[in-house]
């Protein structure tokens, strides 16, 4: 799977999302659900909630001014323990290397727990196209991957806009599964599958939540285990890791590490958090022979020292995502990557081009919900607005009739005769499209936005004409 997902247009996508109404009562159940145990994980149980954002914050800024010192600190610790590391400048180089480390170890079944960045560099599918049998053992990445390889829609719950009798159906198509829809029962069939996956592979792939720059570690936050048998089992094993996902010792790894379940899913630790330290060693009775770490910057290092550089600070923990009124309406579909809601329209656009992903930062009602909830305090609505800019004064990239509607304006703007002329003539000219005191149906430009929401109609009487009148009448009494 690639960043992209599906091939419909953007206004395509968005009508396929309003009007699929199980999607949407899933997720504004899920928004609910998810925001009322975050706010009583953070602000209603530590209470000093802010200041953990303000620390939060402060590591995450840290660790991107140093990232060159923290990034060769931990390539050093890592090939110290025996491990081999790759730096990745594109999502190519990383692909190519995990094909040489695959290939070198006649490598068929591979086994995989969640990672956003393996599904950003497509790497599943060089690994089909290399005749491998790749499995995700994240029961959600699971669901979907029997599904036709649907893509996922949250960040954290990839399959939020499957219901359970449809995750049965999958199973009884794919898997020949003939029980009910119980939740129990559907686990019981995921472990029992997977549980032979995680025995004959051969390599075992993860994703990093956060390196440890001081001893070479990485560490994992799941809900289910099964990282820790793609991790045990396997002969070899290869973590793969957005360059930012670092933090410099132990500490900081556990302030943020609280800060991302807390925000994620509401819980003060979630059920497994697991670091590792490079391969096997004499006395471990379990682990990979062989350790490689790939470090990806697929983009990111043209982020650094920009206008847009806090968007690296994020921890994916979706708590934007979970406030935000617009992904409520759309699902995470809509926005044609495998990152959506709020951060996604940030950070898609800088990975994948504003000639792809112009339109996610106009998803936005820049309402700046998705900032308030932030842990590590990204200006995210900011950002979103700061997009706009650069779409239209230094890309040029915004629509024909944005544009020449634009002009017109400020060609009369700056003409006092022609303001007056306009400012006559418009609610005569707009008549037609107006009832009551709304424009229902706009003319040109007006009418993607009257489409889904009323434009205020221009009084007919004009504000200097009002203030005239009342001038004289102020002085005839």
């Amino acid at each position: 799977m690639a960043m992209k997902i599906g091939t419909e247009q953007f206004k395509e996508r968005v009508e396929n999302g309003i009007h699929d109404d199980f999607m949407r009562g899933a997720v504004a159940s899920a928004q609910d659900g998810m925001s009322q145990k975050r706010r009583a994980a953070t602000t209603e149980e530590l209470g000093n909630w802010e200041d953990w954002r303000n620390h939060g914050e402060e590591i995450r800024q840290h660790v991107l001014e140093y990232l060159d010192f923290y990034l060769e600190q931990l390539s050093e610790n890592v090939a110290k323990r025996g491990g081999h590391v790759f730096f990745a400048q594109t999502k190519e180089e990383a692909n190519e290397y995990i094909r040489s480390v695959v290939q070198k170890k006649n490598a068929k079944k591979i086994v995989k727990s969640k990672s956003m960045v393996t599904e950003e560099i497509s790497l599943n599918a060089m690994l089909e196209e290399e005749g491998c049998d790749v499995v995700e053992t994240d029961l959600g990445e699971y669901i979907l991957q029997l599904d036709e390889h649907d893509p996922p829609s949250h960040i954290v719950a990839p399959a939020l806009h499957k219901n359970r009798e449809q995750i049965r159906e999958v199973f009884e198509k794919k898997l020949g599964y003939t029980k009910s829809s119980n939740p129990e029962e559907l686990c019981y069939q995921a472990r029992v599958t997977l549980r032979e996956k995680f025995l004959e592979a051969d390599v075992g792939i993860t994703g990093c939540n956060f390196a440890v720059a001081e001893t070479g570690s990485f560490c994992l936050v799941t809900n289910e285990g099964n990282a820790d048998l793609v991790t045990a089992l396997p002969k070899t094993q290869i973590t793969v890791m957005g360059m930012e996902r670092l933090v410099p010792t132990f500490e900081e790894m556990e302030v943020l590490v609280s800060m991302l379940t807390r925000n994620a899913v509401g819980q003060k630790l979630t059920s497994y958090i697991t670091v590792l330290t490079g391969p096997r060693e004499e006395l471990d009775v379990d682990g990979p022979e062989e350790f490689h770490l790939v470090i990806v910057d697929n983009g990111r290092s043209k982020i650094l020292g920009g206008e847009f550089q806090s968007v690296l600070q994020c921890i994916r923990c979706a708590a934007c995502i979970n406030v935000c009124p617009v992904y409520r309406h759309i699902g995470g579909h809509s926005y044609g990557s495998i990152y959506p809601g709020p951060i996604g329209a940030v950070l898609t656009p800088l990975l994948g081009g504003y000639d792809e992903y112009k339109e996610l930062p106009y998803a936005s009602t820049l309402c700046g919900a998705c900032t308030e909830v932030c842990p590590v305090k990204i200006p995210l609505h900011n950002l979103l607005h700061k997009h706009r800019e650069v779409i239209v004064e230094k890309e040029g990239k915004a629509p024909v009739s944005e544009k020449l509607l634009m002009k017109a304006f400020g060609l009369g703007a700056s003409s006092p005769t022609l303001y007056k002329i306009g400012s006559k003539i418009a609610p005569a000219a707009l008549n037609p499209f107006t009832s009551g005191d709304k424009i229902s149906k706009g003319p040109g430009p007006l009418k993607a936005w009257t489409e889904i929401r009323e434009f205020p109609a221009p009084n007919k009487e004009r504000f200097r004409d009002w203030f005239k009148n009342r001038d004289k009448g102020d002085k005839n009494s």
